[in-house]
């Protein structure tokens, strides 16, 4: 008799690490609401066993900031004297010279296209009747940039000298880059007191760290041959960096200048939140509170003008080409002054044209026709969102199936046929070979009958311990355990849960739609022809901007901080995936033609596979923005530890504002060694 062959598939004799790690959370998470209605405590942390952190933080940090106080208090003076000259020159100065002088500069630098972007940009700020508030804004910059460009320029070059602080330099500038810049500004207000010098410090300190980077890249990069060559003339150390190598890295420490441009232009827009000056950024705040948003929009429109003339034109000094006649440039620049010269006395109040009122007024006419013409409308998509997708990501399927939203009341019943579903589902796809997946999926229908804001803690801490050691090993495992632990001990977990959902609902959403749009831009150029400058405007728009758009159509709430985070942080993933696919190597293209593949296959088993390094940069990116933003979108509703750092700055609570900043820092940080561990593993996997 012929035996029948076995045609099942053969599951592996041991697990591999990621199955190992997905089974082990898998089954506490189990364990967790199998045990629940006996020990309430796996999912709600008990008060009791929480530490007064934030007022241990909050009294550390008085006395130390009080006894610092005198000094800052001085500096703070003294950073007047710039500042208050800044600002008199630059609102003193007639507004034809500014324009000239910012239409001459773009001409030198990028030709007539430049010029007419300066011309154009400083002419709508001038007819939008902020001139001053926009004067009163660029002198912040003005101060606040040299003195990033100085600390982020000291803080490279002592990390490339002494190369046992390095990695200390790297942890604390992602320590600044991460921490929520609102946070900055409650320890700030105590040391300085009210006012623009809290504005100006706090951009100065988030400026620094993209400059501090680029100088550390840019000297890292500097040929091995030229550094030699510095050696063999027999110049001193401070000969060979100061006049050997910075030059040499000039282009990119220029592209530090660039992004330090644009942060102190966004710090000191969020800086307006605690008044003081009459800025720019004040002025979209006032008229958002006042729902005026043909006039908010009006505003946030002036500073993304300045936006896109200042990265510009400071993009164009980091780049090596030919300068234009400068003789037009001091041609238009002698324009301008005879102009001044000839009508001195007699030039117009720069805050008195206010030629775009009307057209202000016109959109909140015309935004209040659509609102009422549209609002059940409106108010369907905002409940539809919340009701049927982010309330059950928020509190899970048990809590949020009403008979009010969904027409029923969810019942015990119907999570036992749901992990049952689930648990079929995860068991199919494991007898097919795919380990990984099916327990993947066991988990995901866990998080979605609990939510996210009630996980137990012992599986979200096993869940990120997993997910580290297969990222990036024990040590980061343990570390990221022992920082969760912190916030849990702290007494904010429930909120960093709460900005755990709602970042992590926008980034699933930016990835999915993001990637979807790369993947079209990487197939089509006349797609990324289209939108390639949407995604240009997007990144240099200041994120307090952001706001300005979703409150217009869908007023304060979840959904419309859900919006505002996912159209600030979807830029990164619609470009590290188009540049991902447009990136593979043309012989594995010409290979995979050559055997027959069709252009599906060659994009699912060529490109896709090939640009997996890049699709995770972007997906971290992502992340990174999304948690930039969630603090911003606390003005417009959202709760968790953004709301805390707003509610904080609002009532000088430095250990509330310090601690959640802190909380978030974490959260942040934790998620970018995750997908920096994977991208590194499949850069090595493809041999790059």
């Amino acid at each position: 008799m012929t035996a029948i062959p076995d045609t099942s598939p053969a599951l592996p004799n041991r697990l591999s690490p990621g199955a190992l790690a997905a089974l082990i959370t898998l089954l506490v998470g189990a364990a967790c609401i199998a045990l629940e209605p006996a020990f309430a405590w796996l999912v709600k942390w008990p008060a009791a066993w929480t530490f007064p952190a934030t007022d241990w933080v909050g009294a550390v940090l008085e006395a130390v900031l009080g006894a610092l106080k005198p000094f800052a208090r001085m500096l703070a003076s003294l950073l007047r004297y710039p500042m208050d000259g800044a600002h008199f020159v630059l609102t003193r100065t007639p507004w034809p010279l500014v324009i000239g002088v910012t239409t001459a500069l773009g001409w030198y630098l990028g030709g007539l296209r430049m010029a007419l972007l300066g011309a154009l940009g400083l002419g709508f700020v001038l007819a939008s009747g902020y001139w001053i508030e926009s004067m009163t804004t660029l002198s912040l910059v003005a101060v606040s940039v040299p003195l990033a460009l100085m600390m982020g320029g000291a803080i490279g070059i002592l990390a490339n000298e002494v190369p046992r602080v390095k990695s200390a330099v790297q942890v604390l500038l992602d320590v600044m880059q991460t921490v929520p810049t609102f946070a900055y500004l409650t320890p700030l207000l105590l040391l300085f007191g009210f006012g623009p010098v809290v504005g100006l410090i706090a951009s100065a300190i988030y400026a620094a760290p993209p400059m501090a980077r680029n100088v550390m890249l840019g000297l890292e990069r500097v040929e091995p041959e030229i550094k030699e060559a510095a050696v063999m003339a027999g110049g001193t150390r401070f000969q060979q960096l100061f006049q050997v190598e910075i030059p040499s890295a000039a282009s990119q420490i220029m592209v530090g200048v660039n992004q330090c441009l644009m942060a102190a232009l966004s710090m000191v827009i969020i800086a307006a939140v605690i008044g003081g000056f009459n800025d720019i950024g004040w002025e979209v705040l006032l008229t958002m509170r006042k729902a005026q948003f043909g006039a908010a929009l009006l505003a946030g429109l002036v500073i993304v003008v300045f936006a896109i003339v200042i990265d510009r034109m400071s993009g164009a000094l980091a780049i090596e080409r030919k300068r234009h006649d400068p003789r037009i440039a001091y041609g238009v620049l002698a324009v301008s002054v005879l102009v001044t010269l000839v009508f001195w006395g007699r030039l117009p109040d720069p805050s008195g044209f206010a030629l775009l009122d009307p057209t202000a007024d016109a959109v909140d006419a015309g935004l209040t026709a659509f609102t009422v013409a549209s609002g059940a409308w409106l108010d369907s998509v905002k409940n539809g969102a919340m009701f049927y997708v982010l309330l059950p990501l928020r509190i899970g399927l048990d809590q949020a199936v009403l008979p009010f939203t969904w027409g029923f009341m969810w019942t015990p019943t119907m999570s036992l046929w749901l992990f049952a579903a689930g648990a079929a589902a995860g068991l199919v796809l494991i007898a097919r070979g795919s380990v990984v997946g099916g327990l993947l999926l066991m988990i995901a229908v866990g998080i979605l009958e609990t939510g996210i804001a009630n996980l137990p803690w012992p599986f979200v801490l096993t869940g990120t311990a997993a997910l580290c050691w297969i990222a990036g090993g024990r040590k980061l495992a343990l570390i990221s355990v022992l920082l969760l632990l912190t916030i849990l001990l702290s007494g904010l977990w429930e909120r960093a849960l709460l900005s755990l959902y709602l970042s992590g609902a926008a980034v699933f959403a930016c990835a999915v739609l993001g990637g979807a749009i790369g993947l079209l831009c990487a197939v089509s150029p006349w797609a990324w022809r289209i939108v390639r400058p949407i995604c240009d405007m997007l990144q240099t728009i200041p994120l307090f901007v952001f706001l300005i758009p979703v409150l217009m159509f869908f007023q304060i709430g979840e959904f419309s901080a859900f919006l505002a985070i996912c159209a600030y942080a979807i830029v990164p993933m619609i470009r590290y995936t188009r540049f991902g696919l447009v990136s593979t190597p043309d012989d594995l293209i010409e290979a995979a033609t050559a055997s027959g593949a069709t252009s599906v296959q060659i994009m699912k088993d060529i490109r896709i596979p090939y640009a997996t390094p890049s699709l995770l940069l972007g997906l971290n990116q992502t992340i990174l923005y999304a948690f930039s933003m969630l603090v911003i979108a606390a003005l417009i509703g959202t709760t968790g530890l953004g709301q805390s750092i707003y509610l904080a700055l609002g009532q000088a609570d430095v250990g509330l504002g310090v601690s959640a900043g802190a909380a978030m820092a974490i959260l942040a940080m934790i998620a970018d060694r995750i997908v920096q561990g994977f991208a590194e593993e499949r850069r090595k996997a493809l041999g790059l």
